[in-house]
């Protein structure tokens, strides 16, 4: 089989390079009135048998350009589009491979805003700092989504997470008409949507949408994508049903309903699975639902995708989700949209570690085994009102509403040696936990616009009360052996009460000084946060057999206020390519806690700072811009770690804060800087950031003879992080079947941390490099080939004698493929390789790991049955050994192992013209 889809690679490119013929057509646009340059006009060439494009540019600053490419037609049509003037069409002849068109003067469209019938649309259009791309230019496969579409554009990247970047900054929004389709997540709109239905592709700067009505600059930092629907394809249904089962027990399923009607649209989504997934997984499902833009993981295993909680453990996850969305359109002023999340979890996991902590004057040894069972049902309701009164006035009103339910069950057991393995401690310890929380948030816009301008007053008020309940019981041991031995022995149980209440409001206002040019803002917000927890320890009474014994020590009644004042002043410019901004920020900022267990530790503490943000931005041309920025930032220690409060939770691990930390600061800097060229396929970007911090806190710990530790914070200085990165990407395309992209580059990073180990102060510095290289070769239903290799040279030097430099080198190779041969098969492979030197010898320093589907479609292409293989080689196993500057640790714990999936999915889509239902009821 292999031999056979390496003949017809081949033959397919031997026979377009023999057979097409090379072009190199060359001009300039100007006003045909003033005779000026027009740059970003849009240079096109269509077939003239099927109008199908071939290639396309922008014209420079100076009205030049140039297209490139091959073809076998004698005749094509080149076409040049500029937003307000005819667009021109004409036809060439290629007879030759250079072909100079000198001047093309283009005339002023007289009725350019008014309504008319557009025959050709350019593939790219530039609008001001909008690009906009027509779907039509860009070919893909027949059963193509949004995904697949966007991959196509010049200057986008989609990694295997479904994550987005244009010209190498990252997309965190994406729009289906101008609204949120399913709360912002962008894999649920790019995995799901088709591309038949997709008229235009924008793509912008990031804004809120107060920003956008009143015309303020946005940071650039960000970029959103909004997705047009034809006209005639915005009524009737389409989406999704799929489900699986497997070996080991294995299971998903998932669906997705979408109805479209005009400005009304209603879609339902539900999932399922046992293999670790958020509702959704890679293969069939995961395209459906895709994984989410933001995934957070936090230490106990528990996860979260843009907000959504799935629950917790490192083991085997059972996982639930289902939800609602809704957008309308009431009247000519009012837009609603609102949605509703339901997601569940249940997950087991048994892990054990064996640890070797260094320090500086000795080591010794920690074992530790531990069991969990976690259950979490979580249902969120996001609701957003626009009101639209006039053109001048803004109102945007969005409540939430999340409430939260879990149950924890655990145990643990552990054993501290010393350098010569005699038992000093151990301990062990099984509790139950239940958690409700309730939150419910607000947040209301007013934004007033006044003159032609660009003066504007914003006005806005946020508010968070959030409640949580805590049933805590908790059975424990810890015995200490040694020169002072001690056994303590804990039967409690903990009533948790939290209440926290956010608070914000501002006033902004815009006044311009040399028109649009050149604008001061003057702002002032207000934020008060008040946090009010009680924890209520009671110990286990072995005569009235009831906790009715209040622990004063384990439990904590206090009240906490952060309240401060913000006054700013932002100056902006901005004039055709420069944008730049400056802005100053004085905040008074007060902590204030009230202890009702110990007066003693009330405190007030006042922080005064100044904050200071600067950008500059410059648009060399439509393909190229650059970027730069600094900001000084204040960060004030949490109460935890300012109040002298003893807490002995851990009887191994006392924690008392210091009342003498000082405000942290934080100067951070970027630059950047990107660029593409349309004609030849180039993308080049790079940048650099850096972070210094003075005064951060950190831990400070002090182990004694028994290992038990007391730990404190201190501030240091000289902390800092430093990475840059650079990236050169091309494509070529041989033909109207075969591409090949490539992509080179590297990333560098230099770190400076400072820490204690064992009330030592020591400080780590770490540099590394990391070049990689990819590459991708496509030819139209036959095969995609896409590798990666990346490498990371690391070295971490250390100026206390206890750690030893190290320097190592990481490996890493991933290669996706697909096959479409035979007609209606798809077989798909993700293949990784690690290699790790940072683990000890005698555990596995590499691993491969081997995913593959093989799919085939039927019904008309409505119809698809996946096999879906994970883990083919069977190399995820749960024990490795991780080796640090403080300590060596071989861990074991519960993990997904190779299973086979067998999977049926099934699409709809009635989305017709004119909102008529389509005669096929089915599509693919």
């Amino acid at each position: 089989m292999r031999h056979i889809i390496l003949f017809l690679v081949l033959s397919n490119t031997f026979l377009s390079f023999s057979q097409s013929k090379p072009f190199n057509i060359s001009g300039t646009v100007i006003d045909e009135f003033n005779k000026s340059q027009l740059e970003s006009a849009t240079v096109y060439l269509q077939r003239v048998k099927d109008s199908a494009l071939v290639t396309y540019t922008i014209s420079d600053k100076n009205g030049e350009f140039t297209l490139e490419g091959k073809t076998y037609d004698e005749k094509l049509n080149l076409l040049v589009s500029y937003v307000g003037y005819k667009t021109i069409n004409k036809s060439i002849n290629i007879n030759k491979e250079d072909i100079k068109l000198g001047t093309i003067n283009m005339m002023v469209d007289d009725n350019a805003l008014d309504e008319v019938i557009v025959k050709s649309t350019p593939p790219i259009t530039i609008k001001k700092d909008t690009l906009e791309f027509n779907v039509k230019s860009f070919k893909t496969k027949k059963d193509a989504n949004v995904e697949d579409l966007l991959k196509k554009l010049p200057g986008v990247e989609i990694d295997e997470a479904g994550k987005i970047t244009v010209n190498g900054k990252e997309v965190n929004k994406i729009l289906v008409n101008g609204k949120p389709f399913f709360g912002n997540d962008p894999t649920i709109t790019t995995r799901n949507l088709t591309k038949e239905i997709i008229e235009k592709v924008q793509i912008t700067d990031t804004k809120s949408k107060a920003d956008a009505f009143a015309g303020k600059e946005s940071d650039g930092e960000n970029k959103t994508i909004n997705l047009t629907i034809k006209k005639e394809n915005n009524k009737g249904v389409f989406g999704r049903l799929a489900a699986g089962a497997g070996t080991d027990e294995r299971y998903e399923f998932a669906g997705m309903f979408n109805y479209f009607d005009n400005d009304r649209r209603i879609s339902l989504l539900s999932g399922g699975n046992n293999i670790n997934s958020a509702g959704f997984s890679f293969g069939e499902i995961r395209k459906m639902f895709g994984g989410g833009n933001r995934i957070n993981i936090s230490g106990d295993g528990s996860f979260a995708i843009d907000g959504r909680s799935f629950g917790g453990g490192q083991g085997i996850t059972t996982s639930r989700t289902s939800g609602l969305n809704y957008a309308d359109k009431i009247g000519e002023k009012t837009d609603v949209s609102g949605s509703y999340f339901y997601s569940g979890s249940e997950s087991e996991n048994t892990s054990s570690t064996q640890r070797e902590n260094i320090l500086p004057d000795t080591r010794y040894f920690t074992d530790s085994n531990s069991s969990s069972s976690n259950s979490t049902d979580s249902h969120r309701a996001n609701t957003e009102l626009e009101f639209k009164i006039d053109s001048t006035l803004y109102i945007n009103v969005k409540p939430s509403f999340n409430f939260t339910k879990s149950e924890n069950i655990s145990s643990r057991d552990e054993t501290s040696r010393d350098i010569d393995r005699v038992l000093i401690n151990e301990s062990e310890s099984s509790s139950f936990v239940e958690n409700t929380a309730k939150n419910f948030s607000n947040n209301v816009n007013l934004t007033k616009r006044f003159g032609s301008k660009g003066s504007f007053l914003r006005l806005y008020f946020n508010n968070r009360n959030n409640i949580t309940e805590t049933d805590d019981f908790l059975d424990s041991e810890t015995n200490i052996y040694g020169a002072t031995p001690n056994d303590i022995i804990r039967k409690q149980f903990t009533d948790g009460e939290n209440h926290s209440s956010n608070v914000s409001t501002g006033i902004t206002y815009r006044q311009p000084i040399l028109g649009k040019k050149l604008a001061l803002d003057f702002s002032y917000r207000y934020n008060r946060n008040k946090q009010e927890n009680i924890r209520s320890t009671f110990d286990f009474d072995e005569v009235e057999q009831d906790y009715n014994t209040f622990n004063k020590d384990l439990s904590t009644n206090f009240k906490y206020i952060d309240d401060n004042n913000t006054f700013g002043l932002e100056l902006s410019y901005r004039k055709d390519k420069l944008f730049a901004e400056i802005e100053t920020d004085y905040v008074l900022r007060t902590l204030e806690n009230q202890d009702f267990l110990r007066s003693d530790l009330d405190l007030k503490r006042d922080f005064n700072n100044l904050q200071l943000s600067s950008t500059i931005r410059y648009r060399f041309s439509p393909k190229a811009s650059f970027r730069a920025g600094y900001r000084l930032r204040n960060s004030v220690p949490s109460l935890r770690q300012l109040q002298p409060f003893q807490d002995v939770s851990n009887p191994l691990n006392t924690v008392v804060g210091n009342p003498n930390l000082k405000t942290g600061i934080d100067h951070r800097f970027n630059v950047n800087f990107n660029a593409f060229d349309f004609n030849k396929g180039t993308g080049f970007y790079g940048y650099v950031r850096g972070n210094f911090r003075n005064n951060q806190v950190v831990s400070k710990s002090i182990i004694n003879e028994d290992l038990v530790r007391n730990t404190t914070f201190e501030n240091v200085n000289g902390n800092h992080n430093i990475n840059s990165s650079i990236w050169y990407n091309k494509k070529v395309k041989i033909d109207s079947l075969t591409s090949i992209k490539f992509g080179f580059g590297s990333s560098i990073g230099l770190s400076k941390n400072i820490n204690f180990n064992n009330g030592v102060k020591y400080s780590s510095r770490v540099n590394n490099i990391g070049p990689s290289v990819n590459f991708e070769l496509t030819v139209k239903d036959l095969l995609e080939i896409r590798p990666r290799y990346r490498l990371q040279f690391t070295k971490n030097r250390y100026d206390i004698d206890a750690f030893n430099d190290r320097s190592f080198v990481y490996h890493n190779l991933n290669v996706v493929t697909g096959f479409f041969l035979p007609k209606n098969f798809e077989w798909r492979n993700n293949v990784n390789f690690n290699y790790n030197p940072n683990i000890a010898d005698g555990f596995q320093k590499s691993a491969w790991f081997w995913n593959s589907t093989l799919a085939y479609s039927f019904m008309k292409d409505s119809a698809t049955l996946t096999l879906k293989a994970y883990d083919l080689l069977n190399q995820n196993t749960n024990a490795r050994r991780i080796a640090t500057e403080n300590y060596i640790q071989d861990s074991q714990s519960t993990v997904l192992q190779q299973y086979f999936m067998l999977s049926f999915s099934w699409k709809f889509n009635s989305l017709g013209k004119k909102g008529e239902v389509r005669e096929s009821r089915f599509h693919f």
